[in-house]
Order: C-alpha cells, then sequence, then structure tokens
C-alpha cells in the first residue's frame, strides 16, 4: 500500500499554526517567568529585582527551546511556574533572612539547588519513574497546590500594596500607613485586565491584557506624579536589567563568579528543597501533560518528557535562569492558536529570546505591582476550592483533612515540611486504603463446597457431616502489618474449630514478614488439636518479583516437620483434607485395592442393582489403563459410558502453554461419559487415568440391542443414570450457591 504524503499546503498550515501558537504561548508565558522570577529575587532586597526579572527570562528562554525539542508531549510548554517560584522563593527567605546567608551567595545556593532538582528530574525518567509520580494520592497533590496558591498569594500582597520588601505580610496589611496607592491602583487595573479579558476577547490571553491594564494605569499615575517616570532608583517597577549596563554576557559571568564562590559545606540544607522542588516540577508537568492527552486525543511518553524537563531546567541554571514545568496556561493557548508539534514550543522559547534582545530595556519599566497583580490570580486560581465539596460527606473527611494539614504545614512552616508531611500522609493513606479493603475474597467450609473428587454417596454423606472442620479461605490484596491483625480476627473462630484451615493464595499481591509471623501463630493454634494449615496456588512471582513458595521456606513456616502442607491448586488441598476425614471414619476408598464387582458400583447399586449387573454383564468391557494414560479426548466422537472398577480418572480440559483445567476427579465406584452416551456427540473434555485404572465400559450401541431385549430392565438403568446425575446437580447448587453467599 502506497502511503499517502501530506501535501505542502496541509504542511505550511501545520507550520502557520505553530507560528501563531509558539508567539500566542510566548505572551502567555513571559509576563507570568517575569513575575515568579521576580518574586524570589526581591526578598533578597529591592536591587534584586532586575535580576529576577532577568533569571524568569533565561529560564523561559533556555526551557522552552530545550525541552519541547527533547520532550515526549509535542505542544507542551515549559516555562517557569508557581511551585518553583513557591519553593526557591521559600528557601530564598530561610537562605537570607534565618541563616543569613550574603544576597550573592544565596543565589549561587539557588542555582545549586535547581541544578540538582533538574538532575533528579533526569534519574526519575532513566529509571522510569513517570508513572509512579502520577500515583502520588490527589488529596496530597491538591494540598501541595493549594499550598503554593497561598504562599505566592502572601508573598505577593505585599507588592501589591507597595509595602517595602523589609516587611512582613502581616506586618503589612496591619500597617495601612505603608501602603501606596500608586501600587495598589496598578495591581487592581492588573487583576481586574486578566480577570475581565476572557468575556471581552478569545484573540489575546488575559495576561497580557491584565499587563497593558497595568501599564496604563501607571500611566495615568505619571500624569499625577511624574517622578514615576524616573527608572533607575524607582521602586514601583522592575529596574534596569542589566547591573551597570553590563549586558546579558556581563550578566552570565557574575552568574558564575556567584556559583565558584558557593560554600558546598551547604550541600545538607538544599538536598530537601532540591527533592521537593524536582517532585513538585514533576507533578506539574505530568498533570499538564494529561490534560493534553485528553484534549488531543494522543499519550505523551512521560519518562521522555521528565528527563527532557531535567536537562532544560539543567541548562536554565547554568545560564542563570529559572527552574519550570510544563504549564497549563500557555499550554492551552498554544493549542487553541493552532500550535500543532514541539516546534510551537519552540518558537515560544525563540520569540522569548527575540523579545529580550530587541526589547528588553523596555522591560524594566513594567510595573512590580502589575506582577504582582497576575500572580495574585494564579495564586487563587491554584488554590483547589472544590476540595470544600468532600466536607459533605463522612467518608470524604480525612481526605479533607490530609489536604487542610498539607496546606497549613506549607503556610505555616514551608513547603519543604509541607512536602515530608504530604509523603507520610501519602503512606497513612495507602495504609487506610489497604486496611479498609477485604483480605478474605470468600470464605467456605466443607459442608457447603466439595472438591473435584467425585464421591460416593455414602463418603458425601461423611463429608457433610464434617464439613465444618474443612475451612477454606481465598485471600487477596496485601497481606503485611497493616491487615494482619483484621485477618487474624476474622479467621480465629475458624482456626479454633476447624482441623483443616486452607488458604488460597492466588489473588495476594504482597506477604511482608508480620504477616508470616501472624501464619506462623495459627499453624501452631491448629497443631494444638491435631489440624493442619494448608497453602494452595502459591504464587511463583508476586508483583513485587517475590517467590512466595521459597519466602514461605526461608521464614521457617513451610517446613516437612510441622503441619503445613503446599497444594498447586485449591482442588487439591480440598481433596487431601476431605481423604483425611474419610481415613478417619474408615470409609476412604484406596486405589489399588480389591477392585468392585459390577453390581458393587454406584450406579447398580441398591434393590434390583445386581440382577440388572447380572444381565448386562455381557453387554459391558473391561479395559485396563496405567497411570497417566488418556482414555479419550476432547472432541472424540463417543457413545461410551465408564463405570470405575479400580483406580481415579481425571477429566480436564487442555489450555494453552501445556496448561490445564481440571473439571472432576472420579474414583472407584463412579460413572463418568454419561452425556455422550446420552446424546452420542463429541467429548467435551479429556479424561486421563491418574493411577491404574480399571474400566467397566458400556457403548450406546450395545445397550440399544439390550434395550430391545429387555426394555424393562433398560429403563430401570437411565432411571439410576438420571438419579445420579440429579443428585450431582444438587450438590452443585449448593456449592454455586455457597460460592454466591461467601
Amino acid at each position: 500500500m502506497t502511503e499517502i504524503q501530506p501535501t505542502s499546503s496541509s504542511g505550511a498550515a501545520r507550520k502557520v499554526g505553530d507560528v501563531f501558537g509558539g508567539f500566542a504561548a510566548m505572551l502567555v508565558a513571559l509576563p507570568s517567568a517575569i513575575a515568579f522570577g521576580i518574586s524570589i529575587y526581591l526578598i533578597l532586597g529591592p536591587e534584586y529585582a532586575a535580576r529576577g526579572a532577568m533569571a524568569g527570562i533565561i529560564g523561559a528562554v533556555v526551557i522552552g527551546i530545550i525541552t519541547p525539542a527533547l520532550g515526549g508531549a509535542p505542544r507542551l510548554i515549559s516555562a517557569p511556574c508557581a511551585p518553583a517560584a513557591a519553593v526557591m522563593g521559600a528557601l530564598t527567605g530561610e537562605l537570607f533572612k534565618a541563616l543569613k546567608i550574603p544576597p550573592e551567595q544565596a543565589g549561587g545556593l539557588l542555582t545549586v539547588v535547581a541544578g540538582l532538582s533538574a538532575l533528579l528530574q533526569i534519574l526519575y525518567g532513566a529509571v522510569k519513574g513517570g508513572r509512579l509520580i502520577k500515583y502520588i494520592p490527589y488529596p496530597v497533590v491538591s494540598g501541595y497546590l493549594s499550598g503554593v496558591g497561598l504562599l505566592i498569594f502572601i508573598s505577593q500582597v505585599p507588592k501589591f500594596l507597595g509595602v517595602g520588601t523589609g516587611h512582613s505580610f502581616w506586618m503589612g496589611l496591619a500597617n495601612p500607613m505603608f501602603w501606596r496607592w500608586e501600587a495598589i491602583t496598578i495591581g487592581t487595573a492588573t487583576i481586574v485586565g486578566v480577570v475581565l479579558a476572557p468575556r471581552l476577547t478569545k484573540t489575546f490571553p488575559a495576561t497580557i491584557i491584565g499587563l497593558i491594564s497595568g501599564l496604563v494605569a501607571y500611566l495615568m499615575i505619571g500624569l499625577v506624579n511624574p517622578a514615576v517616570f524616573a527608572l533607575k532608583g524607582n521602586p514601583l517597577v522592575i529596574g534596569p536589567l542589566f547591573e551597570h549596563s553590563s549586558g546579558l554576557l556581563g550578566n552570565l559571568r557574575q552568574h558564575w563568579l556567584n556559583l565558584a564562590g558557593v560554600d558546598f559545606a551547604m550541600l545538607s540544607h538544599l538536598l530537601v528543597p532540591a527533592l521537593t522542588l524536582s517532585v513538585l516540577l514533576s507533578i506539574d508537568t505530568l498533570k499538564t501533560c494529561v490534560v493534553l492527552d485528553a484534549l488531543t486525543h494522543s499519550r505523551h511518553d512521560s519518562n521522555r518528557e521528565l528527563m527532557a524537563q531535567g536537562i532544560g531546567n539543567l541548562a536554565s541554571a547554568a545560564f542563570g535562569g529559572m527552574p519550570g514545568a510544563g504549564t497549563m496556561g500557555a499550554t492551552l493557548v498554544n493549542l487553541n492558536s493552532g500550535g500543532k508539534t514541539r516546534l510551537s514550543g519552540i518558537l515560544e522559547g525563540v520569540g522569548t529570546a527575540v523579545t529580550l534582545l530587541l526589547f528588553g530595556q523596555l522591560v524594566g519599566w513594567i510595573p512590580i505591582a502589575a506582577l504582582a497583580g497576575i500572580l495574585i490570580v494564579v495564586a487563587v486560581r491554584m488554590v483547589d476550592r472544590t476540595s470544600f465539596h468532600l466536607l459533605r460527606q463522612r467518608s470524604t473527611l480525612l481526605d479533607f483533612a490530609v489536604i487542610a494539614v498539607v496546606v497549613i504545614v506549607a503556610v505555616a512552616f514551608n513547603l519543604i515540611a509541607a512536602s515530608a508531611t504530604g509523603i507520610i500522609l501519602a503512606i497513612f493513606l495507602f495504609i487506610r486504603e489497604q486496611i479498609q479493603g477485604a483480605v478474605i475474597r470468600r470464605k467456605a467450609h466443607g459442608d457447603q463446597i466439595s472438591s473435584k473428587q467425585y464421591r460416593i454417596t455414602s463418603e458425601k454423606e461423611i463429608l457433610k457431616q464434617h464439613g465444618r472442620e474443612i475451612t477454606l479461605c481465598e485471600l487477596q490484596g496485601s497481606l503485611f502489618f497493616g491487615t494482619t491483625d483484621k485477618l487474624f480476627t476474622e479467621l480465629e473462630p475458624d482456626f479454633k474449630t476447624s482441623k483443616f484451615l486452607i488458604l488460597d493464595m492466588l489473588r495476594v499481591q504482597a506477604v511482608d514478614f508480620t504477616a508470616v509471623h501472624m501464619l506462623n501463630q495459627i499453624e501452631d493454634m491448629l497443631a494444638e488439636h491435631g489440624g493442619f494449615l494448608l497453602f494452595s496456588n502459591l504464587p511463583p512471582h508476586l508483583p513485587t518479583g517475590k517467590d512466595l513458595r521459597t519466602y514461605f521456606g526461608q521464614m521457617g513456616l513451610v517446613n516437612s516437620e510441622q503441619k503445613t502442607l503446599v497444594f498447586e491448586s485449591q482442588d487439591e488441598a480440598l481433596e487431601w483434607a476431605e481423604d483425611r476425614i474419610l481415613n478417619d471414619e474408615k470409609q476412604a476408598h484406596h486405589f489399588g485395592e480389591i477392585p468392585l464387582e459390577l453390581g458393587e458400583t454406584e450406579l447398580m447399586k441398591g434393590a434390583g442393582g445386581m440382577e440388572i449387573a447380572d444381565a448386562m454383564a455381557a453387554c459391558f468391557e473391561l479395559r485396563i489403563f496405567k497411570t497417566g494414560e488418556t482414555i479419550f479426548k476432547q472432541g472424540d466422537v463417543g457413545d461410551e459410558l465408564f463405570l470405575i472398577r479400580k483406580g481415579v480418572v481425571r477429566i480436564r480440559l487442555d489450555l494453552a502453554e501445556d496448561r490445564h483445567y481440571l473439571i472432576g476427579v472420579f474414583g472407584r465406584g463412579n460413572f463418568f461419559g454419561e452425556i455422550t452416551f446420552l446424546d452420542r456427540g463429541h467429548r467435551t473434555a479429556d479424561a486421563v487415568a491418574g493411577a491404574d485404572t480399571e474400566l467397566y465400559v458400556l457403548s450406546r450401541s450395545r445397550f440399544d440391542v439390550f434395550a430391545r431385549q429387555n426394555p424393562a430392565q433398560a429403563a430401570e438403568l437411565f432411571a439410576r443414570l438420571a438419579r445420579g446425575l440429579a443428585i450431582r446437580l444438587r450438590y452443585t447448587d449448593s456449592e454455586l450457591r455457597a460460592l454466591k453467599e461467601a
């Protein structure tokens, strides 16, 4: 088949869409990046506002170009983001204010944190950790993001009010004498512009309209107070981007000098912030990727994207930029503006670089209060207000409590403490869910279910009388310290009264040492009254990779000297327990003992049975099979009825890869093959001799000849056959009821 190549017009249209998408995304990402950078560095003093703006712009350029080129999510826009601003802002405050680190050295340490975080992101992608990060519980993620939003809001309110950097949030809020009406006016105009923009136009991004509104307000203030038109020393604006007119290369040289003077003895203080930052940036990126997949019906490569984000952030740190992630707002604008490929993301970074080179000096005139207004809107939207719906139901109160605790810790202490709290709460939520889940999938006793060994009527009656001596438990999920007590409590009434406790492990996902210790206790309690602990379906490989049979042996649970046995299947364990009960009652029929006469088989027993057996003796043929020999195969055409004189026969279905499913086991005195005897159809399963076996075989053709000469006795045989099938169906019905009710 000839592959259809896209036309040049469609390719050109796609490129045009990428150009418009990249340009629109740049208009959204650039103001936010400047605002995020300033929010970090302004803590060091007003003179560092310009450096913060440069860090945001450089981050938008470097991350914007490198990450889309290498990433696994085309159309994703990567740029400095709110989580990065929150974590690095909190760290800046701790280094500068609490640890008294000089501003220049603090800037170098921020670069080290960004670099370490980037290396961790590369590691996450390399070890295929992209999926694992997405498994962090939503309440923890919601608490993180809401905490980030509140921290950004708290950090931006003083800038919105025009309060100097030397005053805290509460001090500035409580003292209106520190407020500046110019800053409040600019910030309010910006917020109004951002909020109302979507209602006015879909063409221009809301942040651009908000920024223009703030600039217009600034110009209007200049008509009243001409002093605001001075750039240098003006606290209302960013100020000159390049220190002492050193230019971009001079700033880069100064950045590397600051980095060279870093005291790496501080490295221990930076590991937790770097870990927190790497996780938050990864979550923010992957969350945006998931939304992008849903909108474009595509599928991203999470591990490749994490590695690309790490490489982009590492390069950004090297050039003095701040770290970032895949951002929701700029990505959606890119998509809605026609962005189709990774080229749109690259063009966003290129557009930012062009803006810096052409209009770098104009950036210094952007009002700080306008950027604060943009970030306040971002912060408010980051707070997960839908989480309050969790208060409506008792079952979700704990989830809301988790969100609230993470938020409180983030605001009261810092995001680093919140990350540790979040990890602890995530573990707690996992344990809670495991504990609440049922460890016992099904529980039944020997008077409700039986093995697939078909027993004669007298044996069935004995097993029904002693059925409570057998307890079968199908376990599921994880057996660990959080669920062992619950399992012990649920089983305690049974292993005190049962002689045979069968634990089916087919659906077990994990087992720890605490669970093994509990199973040892159960074994000891069963042994006190001569009981046995039986395991069936031990998985050779749990999802964790653990071989359960080997592990039980290493822990001393499965030992030939103890009363603990392992069986391949649940049915084999049931059959062994039933044989023990019948042996104790002296009723078990041991294969290899005296063969039955025809009149002693289950089908012929009872009044008149011996006469029928004598009359039909010539119709039956004796066949002998060695252990493992096939009696008939699935699909064979047959019309024969088999009565077992001696031995055992297993009826099974062959499956793929040399596997089979056991349907039933027939012992001495039982009959099988009745379906094809009645309808002369195809065999529906295989019959295999489970031991040296002797069979009485009656073909339908011989029976028909006998029936024409002896109609009354033939009818009696059919009646006995129907009665035998009815008894089997009754037992099947009772087992199905037990399965349904368990």
